[in-house]
């Protein structure tokens, strides 16, 4: 990356998922910290959240994906009204901080910029956006997933 790119990187409010910065919020209580990510940030003002853990579930919880338009866990219960006060109550940070962009967690029934899970807990993913990416998203505010993080 050109040093005049890396400026313009410099100095931006990042909403970050927090499991990517190392908070031990991930459905399975462990975390995504990336080391790519972190260094990308430095020099930035950081904002994390985990829209699961503001919407009120625990850490551990069982894991989730979308079916048929509905967060629903592993063992079949409906999760989607914490996932969806927990992507309402996310995305309120990210207004009130007036992020300029949000890096999120790859694949996340909450936070999947690109692709999904498909709602069968057999890892197959599929196109698609998490509650959280797709409420940034219609807000106005750019989403990146943290795979595509330079």
């Amino acid at each position: 990356m050109h040093e005049t790119a890396e400026r313009m990187w410099e100095s931006m409010r990042i909403v970050v998922s927090a499991c990517l910065l190392g908070e031990h919020c991930k459905y399975n209580g462990g975390d995504n910290r990336n080391e790519r990510v972190l260094s990308f940030l430095s020099g930035n003002q950081v904002i994390p959240v985990c829209p699961e853990v503001l919407g009120g579930l625990s850490v551990p919880r069982s894991p989730a994906e979308i079916v048929r338009g509905v967060v629903t866990d592993k063992d079949g219960g409906n999760v989607d009204e914490a996932f969806r006060m927990g992507a309402e109550k996310a995305l309120l940070v990210a207004q009130k901080e007036k992020a300029d962009i949000a890096i999120l967690q790859s694949r996340s029934p909450s936070c999947g910029v690109k692709e999904i899970y498909d709602g069968s807990f057999t890892g197959k993913k599929i196109e698609g956006m998490g509650v959280f990416a797709k409420s940034l998203k219609e807000a106005g505010i750019p989403v990146m997933d943290a795979e595509d993080v330079p």
